[in-house]
Parts: C-alpha cells; structure tokens; sequence
C-alpha cells in the first residue's frame, strides 16, 4: 500500500466534515492516474471510474468541476449551456495544472470530488447514475474510493446533466 499523502489527507479532512469519515480509501502502489488504469487496478469498467475533469471561467476565473464516467469525453457545448444560467456568457475553457493545483488542492488524475480550497461548480455526468456503484479519485493519483452516484450528487451539491459524449 502506499503512503498517505496531503492529498488523501485533504480528502479524509472533507470527508469527516460531511459526517462520511467511514468510508474507506483503497491506494495502489501505482499511479491510477487515467480512467483505464483506475479501471484495471480496481476491477470495474471504465463506465464505473467518476474522473474529474477542471475547468475554469474565462473572465473570472473561477472553477467548474465536471466529474464524468471515464467511458465518456465531456461535450463542451454542452456543459456551456449546462453552465449557462449559472455564468450567463462567460465562456468556459479546460484549466492548466497550476490553476488545478491551486483551485482544487489536488493534483491533477488526483483531484476528489470534494474538499476543494476553492468550492467549484461542481456539474456531474448522468450516465454514472446507470450503475450501482462508481469510483472516484481520492486525493492523489493512486487513491481511490467507492460511492453511489446518489452520494456523489449529495455530497457535492452537483448538478446532474447531460454533459458528455462516448469516448473515442
């Protein structure tokens, strides 16, 4: 197993805040970085990995967490319109890795769901709601954890849309 990092501890900090403290971090000893290698090391389908994908708002810069099943790729018009009553014309754009770091306290294949050093929109893919289960990162990228997708919407707040398109 690996070693608990500022990452996981983040994450474990949010998780006792949301009275969710029971729930259990699997680490790997390695990186579980994209959607296929979290896959493969946990034993599920790609469907089942919830990733997290940052972006931010062009003029003021503030964060947008889409967290989609990593079977899809997130349709950026459709996450604009999504966003739109929210944001108005602001455009949205994919954020860099410092703007990640910064934002989120996460590094990027690492960024939860939740304990965020900025609170995020956070926009959640609908098509997870078609399994019982899914994964999602848990602050580092070789930390996983296991949750419903009515626990991710509840403990995130996130809107649920159809935001995403089938990868590849």
């Amino acid at each position: 197993m690996a070693k608990t990092g500022a990452g996981i501890t983040r994450f474990q900090e949010a998780l006792a805040e949301l009275d969710e403290a029971d729930r259990r971090i699997v680490t790997f000893d390695e990186s579980t970085r994209t959607a296929a290698d979290a896959a493969a090391a946990i034993g599920c389908t790609v469907a089942q990995i919830a990733k997290s994908l940052v972006f931010r708002t062009a003029e003021s810069g503030r964060p947008v967490l889409v967290v989609a099943s990593g079977a899809n790729r997130v349709d950026e018009a459709k996450l604009q319109r999504v966003l739109a009553p929210r944001l108005g014309h602001e455009k949205i754009a994919r954020a860099d890795a410092g703007f990640v770091r910064e934002k989120t306290g996460y590094a990027i294949g690492g960024v939860a769901p939740i304990g965020h050093a900025v609170p995020p929109t956070v926009v959640i893919d609908a098509e997870l709601f078609i399994h019982a289960t899914i994964w999602a990162a848990a602050g580092a990228p070789n930390a996983v954890f296991e949750l419903t997708p009515d626990a991710l919407e509840r403990l995130t707040g996130g809107i649920l849309a159809d935001i995403a398109v089938p990868a590849g």
